[in-house]
């Protein structure tokens, strides 16, 4: 499959150098130079990955995000020359599936676009060939569409809140330690990125239930675990 990526970024110079190394590895770009232009692009569809600046005139990068996640669950890399743990935060914590800070080596950029391409397309996301679930308690994960239900209501997750819950879901009761989750979550490897989890599992539990403590329960000293 020729996967669509989306470059949105102000700066032409980022644009271009992204799509150089993009287009050589296969994947066909189109670009924007504003968040205004960037929804547009979005919502008319056909995106299947989106690299995201924060600071563009207009329509900033945080609400372009917002809007996607109202509509799709599609991979979002934000790269922006905001670097302190407070934006990165922010920016998991709307929905943003990695984070660069600029300035940043290309090919870093490269295979961070392809792991995210390649983690969330393998699980069939984008083509939704097979339904396949997995159930705890009144939890229902439909593996194939990417889609978790508690009874009748939809709940919908991230690229990686998806991975995290079906790591929990296939294994209920099963303590995973923060290493593990991140590396399934993130599929890089773990260097004490606690900030990044925590939002995370905190973003799964408002999701999950007024109580935090409903599904996913905090070991002190080891990690979590989803409670059977």
């Amino acid at each position: 499959m020729n996967y669509k990526i989306l470059i949105a970024d102000d700066e032409p110079e980022i644009r271009d150098l992204l799509r150089l190394y993009l287009e050589k590895d296969g994947y066909e770009v189109v670009e924007a130079s504003s968040g205004t232009q960037a929804m547009d692009i979005i919502n008319a569809g056909a995106i299947d990955l989106v690299i995201l600046d924060i600071m563009m005139p207009g329509i900033d990068g945080y609400r372009v995000l917002r809007n996607i996640r109202e509509n799709n669950n599609i991979p979002v890399i934000i790269i922006s020359a905001k670097s302190d743990d407070s934006d990165k935060i922010l920016g998991l914590d709307l929905g943003a599936d990695d984070y660069i800070t600029k300035p940043f080596k290309p090919l870093e950029a490269i295979a961070r676009v392809n792991s995210n391409i390649r983690r969330f397309y393998s699980l069939g996301a984008g083509k939704q060939k097979q339904v396949d679930e997995i159930v705890v308690r009144d939890l229902c994960l439909n593996v194939g569409a990417c889609l978790l239900k508690k009874g009748d209501k939809n709940i919908e997750l991230t690229s990686v809140e998806f991975r995290i819950m079906k790591l929990f879901m296939e294994n209920p009761g099963r303590v995973f330690t923060k290493q593990q989750i991140f590396e399934e979550g993130w599929g890089d490897e773990y260097i004490a990125s606690d900030n990044n989890i925590m939002v995370c599992i905190s973003k799964l539990r408002a999701k999950l239930s007024e109580d935090s403590n409903e599904y996913i329960v905090t070991i002190r000293g080891l990690g979590y675990r989803l409670k059977e």
